[in-house]
């Protein structure tokens, strides 16, 4: 089956970002891709109220959750709705989560994931420092879910540099995983690429990195080259920079075959969790 990834360049207002992810989701569906990933905040991007966003969709008065499930309907795609500031379950208050969710072709959600790591570093760039805490709560639990397509591991950004989580989903049995990620462009020149090819070869999943590529309100700058890559690391697409949809045929044949002739989960002798390290100054 096919599958698609989109990147934006969003700004801060909602409507024209929902308008410009309609016309690349629409190339997505056109040509052929049964599930899209959206970019990290597709939606709204710069100086936005996250709490206020959050309160409007959960009062039902929020424009996002509905374009998603309209969205995903209307052109009969399972989609990564990219993330959107959500309270967290059974919540009324407090800070939001970064969310990330998937709808069905008939535009019901049949999952979300809760960001689980969140960006607060220093960054040699225009902004200088990042505090995505001050904003979001942590999402507490790892999300695995069957689609039409195969059974998709959920992540977000800053998660790529954390290959425990991604050992925890395949684990579970995830066979593809979606990055909705909004990379800076210093610390995406340096990593990015290295990252989401290492978790795509030592999952042996294929990774769908959706990321902002460009320059956004208040000059902040995303590195861009959102990818589709296989289980043996090989980019099958990708997208240097600007607005654009780019898709790949999912060998699902192909990747149960690296798996066999690369069986490395069966080799696999502890979890993180199970390994000791032994304390040098007991082993002299």
């Amino acid at each position: 089956m096919s599958v698609a990834v989109i990147q934006m360049v969003s700004g801060e207002t909602i409507a024209d970002n929902l308008a410009k992810a309609r016309c690349l989701l629409e190339q997505a569906a056109d040509g052929g891709a049964r599930l899209a990933v959206l970019p990290e905040n597709f939606a709204a991007m710069g100086k936005i109220d996250v709490a206020q966003i959050a309160a409007l969709e959960a009062e039902q008065r929020g424009p996002i959750l509905p374009w998603l499930a309209q969205t995903a309907r209307e052109l009969g795609l399972w989609l990564v709705g990219g993330t959107l500031p959500l309270l967290p379950a059974g919540h009324r208050d407090g800070k939001p989560c970064a969310s990330s969710l998937l709808f069905n072709e008939f535009g019901e959600c049949v999952a979300r994931y809760d960001k689980l790591h969140l960006f607060d570093a220093a960054v040699d760039d225009q902004q200088g420092s990042y505090q995505e805490s001050e904003r979001y709560a942590k999402g507490q639990a790892c999300t695995v879910v069957e689609t039409p397509v195969g059974r998709l591991g959920m992540t977000i950004c800053y998660d790529l540099r954390f290959p425990e989580l991604y050992s925890a989903l395949r684990e579970a049995g995830a066979e593809l995983i979606s990055v909705p990620s909004a990379f800076t462009a210093l610390t995406g020149a340096a990593h990015w690429q290295v990252l989401v090819r290492a978790r795509a070869i030592e999952t042996q999943c294929l990774l769908l990195a959706a990321n902002q590529g460009g320059v956004h309100a208040a000059g902040r700058e995303t590195f861009g080259h959102s990818a589709i890559i296989d289980a043996w690391g090989r980019v099958l697409a990708e997208l240097p920079t600007g607005a654009g949809c780019i898709s790949s045929v999912y060998a699902r044949a192909e990747q149960a075959a690296i798996r066999q002739r690369m069986p490395i989960w069966q080799h696999k002798r502890f979890s993180v969790a199970q390994l000791a390290c032994a304390d040098t100054e007991d082993t002299q």
